[in-house]
């Protein structure tokens, strides 16, 4: 009976250990390569949303973002999550057509969740998002998630390109 006890003990210590490992280790830019891929869908009024997230490299993933419809890109965004602080801080600018921005400067969200398939960041600062999540329910499907304040919410399903 002795070597069931000991490699009982062992087990529980392997883990231990394990849980200890996964509990120190920091969210990466790498936990949100399911993001990668061109995406796009219907936003109302003739709209189209469409988010464009390249591979994560050297502690940074972004995507291009338009808006089209009605013959003109009414709007052009520029996302960009970056590793900081041992957490993730998402960046995010705004312009309309000919380039000129919606505000002084990019808004900043920090993590608030991560986990299979789906983060979420809080904002840091005013500007036009109190929430903002992104899941990937299905293979093909790609879900933003927006909370502007005041009541305003918004939920955007796009699909793979």
């Amino acid at each position: 009976m002795p070597h069931r006890r000991t490699l009982r003990w062992t087990l529980a210590a392997a883990f231990a250990c394990a849980v200890s490992a996964g509990a120190d280790q920091h969210p990466s830019v790498d936990d949100l390569a399911w993001m990668t891929g061109s995406w796009a869908g219907p936003v109302g009024g003739g709209q189209t949303l469409e988010e464009n997230w390249i591979l994560p490299t050297d502690g940074s993933i972004a995507s291009l973002v338009r808006m089209t419809g009605n013959g003109e890109t009414s709007m052009v965004e520029m996302t960009v999550v970056e590793e900081e602080n041992d957490s993730l801080v998402l960046r995010i600018q705004q312009w309309d057509p000919g380039f000129v921005p919606r505000t002084p400067g990019p808004q900043t969200l920090t993590l608030r969740e991560l986990g299979d398939n789906r983060v979420s960041f809080e904002a840091g600062d005013e500007g036009a998002f109190r929430t903002l999540t992104y899941s990937r329910p299905e293979s093909e499907t790609f879900v933003i998630e927006a909370d502007m304040g005041g009541g305003q919410q918004a939920r955007i399903e796009l699909k793979a390109r």
